[in-house]
């Protein structure tokens, strides 16, 4: 009977024992070393940008020796009508641009979420998104071959070949965000809107438009950057005298890095920034 007591104590002496804590999940915080990997990979990121933001403001023209705080090479940059031309020209494009990729893009969103699934529709999905799974460099040299007999056929060779290159090339960029919005989207307003025999375009209109704004505001922004900001397919499209601000910018670093290309890169920095920014405030607000 003594020993019978011993065993039941034993046992249940293990059950009150607390059980062994389940690990939830993988948490990189807790592995060894990753946060000084992570200060170090934002120093390598930012730190050469840090670099040419401050020598931006140098006074003089040295490019490893700090002579001085100024707006000259500001100055200098703002009444360069090289400059001035091809800024003006980038920013045309990339508004044209990201307006008709981010036209598409919604009706592409809406033609692929406000439906029942069906067989290819996951196809659709990739064919839309091709743009980004593809090196850049294929996508230039296909459209350079394409533009090139376009414009011996049809002997125009202006803007409307840029402007149609970053339109494809962005669509999948404003896509992305208006396709996020509409899955998120509550259907209860659309389906009453149908139930009062709103007809489909004023459903669109009043209820799914309004809606929807912060996403197409979200994927015109993230198009406009996209554009704003290609070289490569610009560098292979692009006919003479045609030249981008990136690009322009890359033809001055090959004679040389200025200080004005400092100002001119510090600029535009700054504009990408800002209109990412925006971006991510809207994408945040929309959730």
């Amino acid at each position: 009977m003594a020993e019978f007591r011993a065993r039941r104590g034993s046992n249940d002496n293990r059950r009150a024992r607390p059980a062994p804590r389940r690990r939830t999940g993988f948490d990189v915080r807790a592995m060894p070393g990753a946060g000084t990997l992570a200060v170090a990979t934002f120093f390598l990121l930012y730190i050469p940008m840090a670099t040419l933001v401050v020598f931006a403001f140098n006074s003089g023209q040295s490019l490893s020796v700090w002579e001085g705080f100024s707006f000259r090479w500001f100055v200098s940059a703002w009444h360069n009508a090289a400059i001035q031309e091809v800024a003006l020209r980038s920013l045309l494009i990339a508004v044209v641009a990201a307006t008709c990729a981010t036209i598409v893009a919604t009706m592409a969103a809406l033609a692929t979420t406000r439906t029942a699934p069906y067989p290819g529709l996951t196809f659709k999905y990739a064919f839309i998104n091709q743009p980004l799974m593809v090196p850049e460099i294929v996508t230039a040299v296909a459209l350079l071959i394409v533009f090139s007999r376009l414009k011996v056929w049809t002997g125009y060779s202006g803007l409307g070949y840029l402007i149609l290159a970053h339109t494809a090339f962005c669509i999948p960029f404003a896509y992305l965000p208006i396709r996020a919005r509409l899955e998120s989207m509550d259907l209860t307003l659309e389906r009453a809107a149908a139930d009062l025999y709103a007809p489909p375009l004023a459903a669109f209109r009043r209820v799914t438009l309004p809606l929807l704004k912060p996403g197409i505001l979200a994927g015109f922004m993230l198009a406009f950057v996209i554009s704003l900001d290609d070289v490569v397919i610009t560098e292979f499209v692009k006919s003479g005298g045609q030249d981008t601000l990136p690009t322009y910018l890359l033809g001055q670093l090959r004679r040389g890095v200025s200080p004005d290309i400092n100002a001119v890169a510090t600029m535009f920095l700054a504009l990408s920034a800002v209109v990412v920014t925006i971006y991510f405030l809207i994408n945040r607000r929309r959730v």
